[in-house]
């Protein structure tokens, strides 16, 4: 059957129906952008009713949806013309007349994710809210494979299954090879797109020195051969036992457990032996408990959660957890602020000792000229010394300064590694929207 010709179309409207022709070009001009007909998916056409349409589109918006039903439907495409003149639409449409944009957005959002051809988020990508070129190119691949899969009878949105068996399609057809590609996989398009993004960053200073990670950078960071994370494994072991970790009154780890983990791991404490006169289990913590949620208070007790124990039995993935903490924003921490520790990291990576006047001198220069106006060393002081207290507590540096204002000293080979996997994660994190505050 051959692909119904736009223009064709059109004219057979304007001879049986002329009231809706111009609404119908108008409609299809805005959802197909001059590309052929068939080329559309129900994505598109969802997000041009859906979105598109009342936000952008001038006219009765009614109206100009049903012309585009008729034209759809003229040219054998029935689903997507019953889209058009749905109760779905309908309501959206009401609903950003009557209600205004928010509710509008919000009620789009629910009716897209209703239909089962929005690609879900899998452990290998998690999708941005603003797609590069390779990434939207991926998306909508993934959301033509949904929709035809759907249309087969192979998946049913409504189905408990649905989640897992969408997510196992989106990764299969990510990491596929296809011929469109070259033989490559739309997972490294999105993947290079993103890496090439961050390199080029904000500010000549921080591009100079990103450069290089885009080759080191390319493939995933293998952990070194040897144990790592010896006191966040110490820890989530102590969780796992039936008392799990006993706590005083205040909810800090009880003293005895303190002094074993400083003896241990030659963590400094200063003042009296409690958990907040020991820096590098007081940082091991709060990564633990809040950031990679491996552990939950109960009461006067610290026990293991189920990502705990997925962590404490698989190595790999508990590489990965330690490595991402790195460049876990912590609380109150600023995008400027997570910008330091992200220079700071690419600076120690080779391995050098950098003094802290030194590193300081250094991260500002980079962070002033990715657009941060306002920094000075003093302001990236604070940020270095979280960046040193986690290098520290998850014993990543040689040795551990000691002084009023810390800053992290020469990685060792598996903090060299676990820097590399954790500007990799960043530099492949999804893209969102930010602001220079």
């Amino acid at each position: 059957m051959p692909a119904p010709d736009v223009a064709a179309l059109l004219t057979e409207l304007e001879r049986s129906d002329p009231d809706v022709a111009d609404d119908a070009r108008t409609a299809v001009e805005w959802l197909t952008g001059a590309e052929p007909l068939e080329t559309i998916t129900q994505l598109d056409v969802c997000e041009f009713l859906w979105y598109t349409l009342p936000l952008k589109v001038t006219g009765d918006h009614g109206d100009i949806a049903r012309a585009l039903g008729r034209l759809l439907r003229l040219g054998g495409m029935d689903r997507y013309a019953a889209l058009c003149a749905s109760p779905t639409t309908s309501q959206i449409l009401r609903a950003y007349a009557r209600e205004g944009e928010d509710a509008g957005t919000a009620a789009y959002q629910r009716a897209l994710g209703a239909t089962g051809v929005l690609p879900p988020d899998v452990p290998e990508l998690r999708w941005s809210s603003i797609m590069g070129p390779e990434e939207l190119g991926a998306h909508l691949a993934c959301s033509a494979a949904l929709e035809i899969a759907i249309v087969s009878g192979e998946l049913e949105p409504a189905a408990s299954s649905w989640k897992t068996r969408a997510e196992a399609l989106t990764r299969r057809w990510l990491t596929a090879p296809r011929t469109e590609l070259g033989g490559d996989n739309w997972l490294n398009r999105v993947h290079g797109e993103r890496l090439n993004r961050w390199v080029l960053g904000r500010g000549a200073a921080r591009r100079e020195l990103a450069q290089p990670f885009e080759v080191r950078l390319h493939a995933p960071i293998p952990a070194p051969e040897g144990s790592h994370f010896a006191a966040l494994s110490w820890l989530l072991e102590a969780a796992a036992r039936p008392e799990g970790v006993p706590l005083t009154q205040r909810h800090n780890i009880c003293r005895a457990l303190v002094v074993e983990a400083a003896e241990r791991f030659g963590w400094e404490m200063t003042g009296t032996r409690s958990e907040s006169g020991v820096t590098a289990l007081r940082t091991l913590r709060h990564v633990a408990e809040h950031e990679m949620r491996a552990v939950h208070r109960t009461g006067r007790r610290l026990l293991i959660t189920a990502t705990g124990r997925r962590l404490l039995a698989d190595p790999e993935a508990r590489w990965q957890a330690a490595s991402l903490a790195l460049l876990t924003p912590a609380p109150g921490e600023r995008e400027m602020e997570m910008s330091v520790r992200e220079v700071g990291l690419m600076l120690l990576t080779d391995g050098k000792e950098l003094p802290c006047a030194s590193l300081a001198e250094r991260v500002t220069e980079v962070v002033v000229g990715e657009g941060w106006r306002t920094a000075t060393p003093a302001d990236v002081v604070r940020p270095l010394v979280e960046l040193h207290h986690r290098l520290e507590a998850l014993d990543l540096c040689v040795s551990a300064p000691r002084s009023d204002a810390p800053a992290p000293a020469a990685l060792t080979p598996s903090g060299q590694a676990a820097a590399l996997a954790a500007l990799r994660g960043q530099a492949l994190r999804p893209r969102q929207y930010v602001t220079l505050t």
